[in-house]
């Protein structure tokens, strides 16, 4: 039994009257838990565990992450400064980025790691740090994900340094002088194994080019399993193969190269749920459908809509007993696309899914909601202001680690030209 199905009525009732609905739960035993397995990957020669903070980037699970030994990754600048903001070590943050911005010089030369994702980018690094130290993320030309949109390899994806532009980033880090210590690639999500060792073999060909190369970073992407039945990537099992190749590059080579691992999804996806109010219970008649209208949506999770992503959902009443009802569960904005329950993969299509009869006051858990859901929303669609965010202690206490907006937040960057 997770932690999600723990919760009753009357727990969910009083954090509904202390925090409101609808709001974030994250919880720290299952957040930290997920670290410990992330540690466990296997390496051949050292293994670095950087979270994927746009999975969510709130400065106390941030935090929580420090204090547990993970390292960092950031996407953007502005990713690298909220983990400073956090408290985080510069030395133990990596910047890969579709937009290097200017500001990236002066968090380098405090600590921070740069890998470079274009031959651009990598021009630009070596004219601000010539002689220095840089990572290359390059574009294995082959991919993996559930859609289209979580994959990030291959030739339809913009991400890196395309491989067969070895050669000019070659010659580019040595017009500049730079040493390349860290190879990197990232394909989307997945959990086939052998997709996993075919990009380990084609990230450790591309380091053969670069004998100064000491780190190897294959990314993140590993599924979790929000729903009965769905498939889980497995740590131990993609990560078995991948560690001997590097024994094996290190028999031909004599290098033994460590391994960093950048997981978002799969250390904060089930650790965090949406706690939202039944606002009310419609129906469109026989040839229609039942819907069950929350006061949540695409405000706080837009996977659904997105992606077509499933998320678990459990109604909680305060009266025993219930018949299962089918119903459309949908979202609080004036927005068709709003719907928490679309078929698999297909956000057009509408799923009804079995849950007990419920009425409004009723109160629902919509789960596997900590990655890409708070950090990725609609956010202020339709003036709805920002969710708060709980998280729910070790030690049983539920504390607030961020408030709801207010209407005057949402207004403040406005100027009148009256």
């Amino acid at each position: 039994m997770s932690w999600l199905d723990k919760i009753t009525f009357e727990d969910a009732d009083t954090w509904r009257r202390e925090f409101g609905t609808p709001c974030f739960l994250y919880d720290e035993s299952a957040l930290r838990a997920a670290a410990e397995a992330a540690k466990a990957f296997p390496a051949a020669y050292g293994l670095t565990v950087r979270y994927a903070m746009k999975a969510a980037p709130n400065a106390n699970l941030l935090r929580c992450f420090r204090d547990w030994g993970l390292s960092f990754d950031a996407s953007s600048l502005y990713e690298a400064l909220r983990l400073e903001a956090a408290g985080v070590p510069l030395e133990r943050v990596s910047l890969s980025s579709q937009q290097l911005d200017a500001g990236f010089a002066d968090l380098h030369r405090r600590g921070m790691a740069v890998n470079a994702c274009s031959l651009d980018q990598l021009r630009r690094f070596g004219e601000a740090f010539p002689d220095g130290r840089v990572g290359l993320r390059f574009n294995p030309g082959l991919g993996s994900g559930g859609t289209n949109r979580t994959n990030v390899g291959g030739p339809a994806s913009s991400f890196g340094i395309w491989h067969a532009s070895l050669d000019a980033a070659r010659e580019l880090a040595a017009e500049h002088g730079l040493v390349v210590e860290r190879i990197h690639s990232h394909i989307g999500s997945g959990s086939d194994p052998e997709v996993w060792k075919r990009v380990a073999a084609l990230t450790l060909d591309l380091a053969r080019a670069f004998p100064k190369v000491e780190t190897v970073n294959l990314g993140g992407g590993y599924k979790v399993a929000r729903m009965p039945g769905e498939g889980a990537t497995d740590l131990q099992r993609i990560g078995a193969p991948v560690r001997e190749l590097f024994e094996r590059f290190a028999a031909e080579t004599g290098r033994r190269l460590r391994l960093e691992i950048e997981p978002g999804t799969f250390l904060v996806a089930n650790a965090a749920a949406v706690l939202a109010s039944v606002e009310d219970v419609v129906d469109t008649g026989a040839e229609g459908y039942r819907f069950i209208k929350l006061d949540t949506g695409m405000t706080e999770i837009l996977r659904p809509s997105l992606y077509g992503a499933q998320h678990p959902i459990r109604v909680l009443r305060a009266r025993e007993g219930a018949a299962e009802r089918d119903y459309v569960v949908v979202g609080h904005c004036c927005e068709s696309g709003d719907i928490l329950t679309p078929a698999p993969g297909d956000p057009e299509l509408l799923a009804p899914r079995p849950l007990p009869e419920a009425r409004a006051g009723d109160l629902c858990l919509v789960g596997g909601a900590g990655a890409y859901c708070a950090a990725m929303s609609a956010k202020n669609y339709n003036s709805y202001p920002e969710a708060p965010e709980v998280l729910l202690c070790a030690d049983g206490a539920a504390r607030l680690i961020r408030r709801r907006q207010t209407l005057g937040q949402i207004l403040e960057n406005e100027i009148s030209v009256e």
